[in-house]
């Protein structure tokens, strides 16, 4: 069945937009649920007996759902990052920390100096980046690729009165459309939408109060990270906004008349056209959110073309995806759009796909990897790794945490003993952060992206860390893994230009010998690389599940009283293997200066353990699931780990592919965290 219109409003006149947007909601069907059903099931069957893929199923699902895709013709989609432009005219309350003429600024760094987050995150998920001007005031110098829809130069004051006409709300949504259809004539059907406009996170804000129902202190952000008495002001001027223009939430065309923008309503219409298409739109952050909300109160079907990406730092982003029905894969307290989350939930959309591929082609990698992966695989029993274990820890500089015990191989349980660990190197952190604080987007907006360069600096002791950091995936089990297990393996290692390891655990190992056993293996992939994944196989989510929790309630005793803790006596003797294994292996990994990834919730367990007794370990440990990711993964396989891997990517990509105020002439933050900092 089709989508009923939903109503104009009474006033409308039957111009071209009108009949375009009115034509275009009357179109638009819900997606293809059984495309999802069938999908789920063949996935389901092809998956490793009792393995998900946790929230990447339901990305998956979405998907092809909306575009109506079949598994025997899944490909990943053609990617279109489109930055919608314009100026609002109430940025004059002074309600930003960068003046109105950053909108022109930023457009020409987008097209001429390319050296915005929009340049670096397209890169980093290999999309087209095309860039429109909806409605910029201030004069832009020659640039030959930008799109030029302007609408007018820039809104007007909405504390004042209506941000625009109705004709130019209709217009602004009818050049969405029209774009929409352009680019999925071109062959894109996965949108990347983002925004340049002063101010429009307080347009946002009055969109978000008015269809969320919020406060305006609920629906108000810091924005461009404003200073405590700017948020207050930029508060008062929302509740000014609605006060004035009184909204009507029935009415999408209304309000986006009354508070909103010409470049987020290009963004909605972006959206009523791709789903017209079905086509699916990434979100990104806050202000595509309440670009969403106008197109969900004009046409309700359109959620179901929508895919969310991550929680923005502005407070009433929860609201709009909640009202949306989306749930976020990740939260890097991102407060910037430019499609910045977007993008990395673009590229795990791809790592899904080319997963799925795996699982369900005929020809696929065989249980050896052949021509999917490379892949080692090491034994604790092997000869070359049957060195005395005792003798090895002997040689080794050890800190013991609790006291001064000696760690026989024959003890069982062992009480292991955890090395000193190398300090970050602050001055490289100091130099990276300063860069990152002066690269053209406003102070701390790209939150954790920005502490994972800075991390992986103070790491490997470069202030620039080049793209392209060396990385391996290293791999505990106590059985070979089946072949859909390696195939799942392989298709998200290979995503993550990730050699694999599969080192197996010998049943008459004690955790001592098993210990060391970890550590070479770890020391000898640590030595070619900065990054290390590092992961447990499970048969079955439930089983990871249950290890996960006998870790926990194992190790609980650590976090209170770390003296009298004999690590594993807790423990069954299989799974003090795998902690042995795996504190060996973070043991030498942070002793070689490679960043860790932590994979599923059982090897996350055991590095909280290691970090409570050995806190100078946790700088070189990224817990991916539980910091970054909301995968909902137990028996990850390696996934989550190496889309963590690709998150580091995309941090190194922010890093090398930005450009500073200074190499890109835009003004500076006047206020805020970010006055003084920026250059």
């Amino acid at each position: 069945m089709k989508q009923t219109a939903a109503p104009l409003g009474g006033d409308l006149r039957r111009t071209d937009d009108a009949d375009l947007v009115h034509d275009t909601i009357r179109a638009i069907e819900p997606p293809d649920d059984k495309a999802g059903e069938n999908m789920q099931c063949a996935l389901q069957e092809k998956l490793p007996r009792g393995v998900g893929l946790g929230a990447l199923a339901a990305l998956l699902d979405r998907y092809m759902c909306a575009t109506k895709s079949t598994w025997e013709h899944l490909e990943k989609p053609k990617k279109c990052t489109l930055i919608c432009c314009a100026d609002h005219g109430v940025a004059e309350m002074q309600v930003s920390a960068y003046p109105p003429e950053t909108t022109a600024q930023m457009t020409a760094n987008y097209l001429l100096a390319k050296g915005a987050v929009a340049n670096a995150l397209a890169n980093f998920a290999r999309s087209d980046l095309h860039v429109a001007d909806l409605g910029i005031k201030a004069p832009l110098p020659p640039l030959p690729s930008l799109i030029d829809r302007k609408i007018a130069h820039g809104t007007k004051n909405s504390a004042k009165g209506a941000a625009m006409t109705r004709e130019e709300a209709l217009r602004s949504l009818a050049v969405g459309i029209r774009l929409a259809e352009d680019f999925t004539a071109e062959g894109c059907h996965c949108f990347l939408p983002g925004e340049m406009g002063i101010s429009n996170t307080t347009t946002s804000a009055a969109i978000a109060a008015c269809l969320c129902h919020l406060t305006p202190e609920q629906a108000t952000g810091r924005g461009t990270n404003i200073s405590d008495e700017r948020l207050k002001k930029k508060i008062e001027v929302v509740r000014q906004i609605l006060a004035v223009n009184r909204p009507d939430a029935s009415d999408g065309i209304d309000v986006l008349q009354k508070v909103g923008g010409f470049e987020l309503g290009c963004i909605a219409g972006l959206i009523l056209g791709a789903a017209r298409k079905r086509a699916v739109v990434i979100l990104d952050g806050f202000n595509t959110g309440a670009a969403a909300l106008i197109a969900e109160a004009l046409a309700p079907a359109v959620t179901g073309y929508l895919l969310p990406s991550h929680l923005a730092a502005e407070p009433a982003h929860a609201a709009i995806l909640k009202k949306l029905g989306l749930t976020p894969y990740m939260d890097m307290r991102f407060r910037l759009g430019e499609a910045t989350g977007s993008s990395i939930v673009a590229d795990f959309l791809d790592a899904a796909i080319e997963a799925a591929k795996s699982l369900f082609a005929e020809d696929a990698a065989t249980s050896d990897g052949k021509g999917a992966h490379a892949w080692k695989r090491k034994a604790a029993a092997d000869a070359a790794q049957a060195e005395d274990a005792q003798g090895e820890m002997k040689a080794m500089s050890y800190r013991c945490l609790s006291k001064s015990l000696s760690c026989d191989a024959d003890d069982v349980p062992c009480t292991l003993v955890l090395p000193a660990f190398p300090a970050l190197d602050t001055l490289a952190m100091a130099s990276c952060q300063k860069r990152i604080d002066s690269l053209a987007k406003p102070i701390y907006s790209l939150g954790r992206l920005e502490e994972l360069a800075v991390r992986l600096a103070g790491v490997t002791g470069e202030a620039r860390p080049p793209l392209g950091a060396r990385r391996a995936l290293l791999i505990f089990a106590a059985k070979e893994p089946s072949a859909r297990q390696k195939r799942l393996i392989s298709a998200f290692a290979t995503h993550a230009e990730a050699p694999v390891t599969l080192a197996l655990l010998d049943q008459d190992s004690k955790p001592a010998e098993v210990f060391a056993f970890g550590q070479k293996i770890a020391r000898e992939l640590a030595a070619d690389g900065s990054l290390l994944g590092l992961a447990l196989t499970a048969e079955t989510d439930e089983k990871a599940r249950e290890k996960a929790a006998r870790y926990d309630e194992a190790f609980h005793p650590a976090k209170e009283d770390a003296a009298r803790l004999s690590l594993l006596q807790n423990l069954p003797p299989a799974l003090q293997r795998e902690a042995a294994a795996i504190l060996g292996a973070l043991c030498a990994a942070a002793q070689s200066r490679c960043l860790v990834l932590l994979d599923d919730p059982a090897t996350e367990s055991i590095a909280h353990l290691a970090e409570t007794l050995a806190p100078t370990l946790k700088p070189y440990l990224l817990h991916v699931q539980s910091d970054y990711l909301a995968l909902a993964l137990p028996a990850s396989c390696g996934v989550a780990a190496s889309l963590g891997m690709r998150l580091v990517d995309a941090a190194l990509h922010m890093e090398n592919d930005m450009k500073t105020f200074a190499e890109t002439a835009v003004a500076v933050a006047a206020d805020g965290p970010g006055k003084g900092r920026q250059s």
